[in-house]
């Protein structure tokens, strides 16, 4: 789809790392409110944001080194006026490019078009995960939640 929602990192670090860093979700989307697992094709888990959001997703691709998809197999946006299940059926695709030292990372919400009432919060909350809470968490380092297990 090419109007749904995309955005991209690059980061001086090679593909293996970046995508170990991208299956531990629960320290730079998540923590405590990830539960479930990340990482293989059949995995499932969820996200809830207090009463702001909640989804469940499913692992269906994953590409060593290269590429991870999830399916939205079920969500709530409870801020929404209409249809607060639109992230349902959406996919979030994760792939990884190497250029030059560095590894480009493209997120793409495909199913996050600009005709669905969430699109413009979406596209800026997803811009905050990807280029600052992802970004430092593979640069830096540096977590942004801790995962469940350490609370």
């Amino acid at each position: 789809m090419n109007d749904s929602f995309s955005v991209a990192i690059e980061v001086p670090q090679p593909r293996s790392s970046v995508f170990a860093r991208l299956k531990d979700v629960s320290r730079w989307w998540g923590g405590a409110d990830l539960a479930g697992k990340t990482a293989r094709v059949g995995d499932e888990f969820t996200v809830i944001h207090a009463a702001a959001h909640a989804s469940r997703q499913e692992v269906i691709e994953v590409v060593p080194d290269t590429r991870i998809v999830w399916l939205v197999v079920e969500s709530r946006l409870s801020w929404l006026q209409g249809n607060k299940s639109e992230w349902t059926g959406t996919k979030m695709i994760f792939e990884l490019m190497a250029e030059n030292a560095a590894t480009r990372l493209r997120f793409t919400h495909e199913g996050l078009t600009p005709d669905k009432e969430c699109y413009s919060r979406c596209a800026e909350g997803w811009t905050t995960v990807i280029t600052q809470w992802l970004f430092d968490y593979v640069t830096k380092d540096k977590a942004h939640f801790r995962a469940a297990t350490e609370q």
